[in-house]
């Protein structure tokens, strides 16, 4: 890949780690919103594929307590956490001089990609959201529970502190936390789905262990600009990393028809 440049970038007080490149000249910035357990470094080479298929820059980023990013201040998350992040993202944007992004959003960064594209539509070009959440279902919360308890009894912890060092513990706290609250069982984005009119693609794995079909058909349904769905059978929470291939075709392909 083109060299990244990296820096850290500080958004209302925050310090985030950036790695951006703009290698395609006059194309738009792929932008990468990890997971709750992700991480910059975490998207692999997956970011550079999909910049050389549809010919376009990348940003990527640590959300704050992840990565390489400064730590949280504390493990304690309100409701609204992801349409802060969306803020926060918005921000970041601003200060890189950024105003034709592609968002390519994974789980929380998925959600977090169609809030942006709900709140701030002049800075985002399309969202490509793989398997976000827009309401919490019983999945999700048993997915997470099995999180935890893979996290009490294996070697996950070791593992993840190979991205995050020393902040693992509060971020995978503050992740679990508020998923298995009971404040947060009856949240939901879908108020802020008819905002969203640039076009969506919506990948989702059929045999996704922390959401159903059911995240998909109301977004495409719900949102008013052009919504197309690509579900594979037989796939689970990461289609990026368990078929890349077929995500980078149909992603590259859904990029191409935005200059038409």
């Amino acid at each position: 890949m083109a060299h990244m440049n990296e820096k850290l970038v500080t958004v209302d007080g925050k310090e985030l780690h950036t790695e951006y490149t703009h290698t395609f000249e006059g194309r738009p910035v792929l932008v990468f919103l990890h997971d709750s357990l992700g991480s910059a470094q975490l998207w692999r080479g997956f970011p550079e594929k999909l910049s050389q298929a549809a010919e376009c820059n990348v940003l990527l980023y640590d959300r704050l307590g992840y990565g390489k990013s400064h730590p949280m201040e504390d493990h304690y998350r309100t409701n609204d956490y992801m349409e802060l992040e969306a803020d926060l993202l918005n921000g970041l944007l601003e200060k890189l001089g950024i105003s034709d992004a592609i968002l390519f959003g994974h789980s929380d960064g998925g959600t977090i990609a169609l809030i942006a594209a709900a709140k701030y539509p002049e800075r985002i070009k399309a969202v490509i959201c793989e398997a976000g959440h827009i309401f919490v279902e019983d999945i999700t919360i048993k997915g997470v529970r099995d999180s935890l308890q893979a996290y009490r009894t294996t070697n996950l912890a070791v593992r993840l502190r190979k991205y995050h060092g020393e902040k693992v513990e509060m971020l995978f706290r503050a992740w679990t936390e508020i998923w298995l609250s009971e404040r947060f069982c009856n949240w939901s984005i879908e108020y802020l789905l008819k905002d969203i009119a640039c076009p969506l693609l919506f990948i989702q794995g059929e045999a996704d262990e922390y959401g159903t079909m059911d995240q998909v058909e109301k977004t495409v349904s719900q949102v008013t600009g052009i919504a197309e769905k690509y579900s594979i059978p037989g796939i689970g929470h990461s289609p990026h990393k368990e078929v890349p291939d077929k995500v980078i075709n149909k992603a590259a392909e859904f990029i191409q028809r935005l200059q038409g």
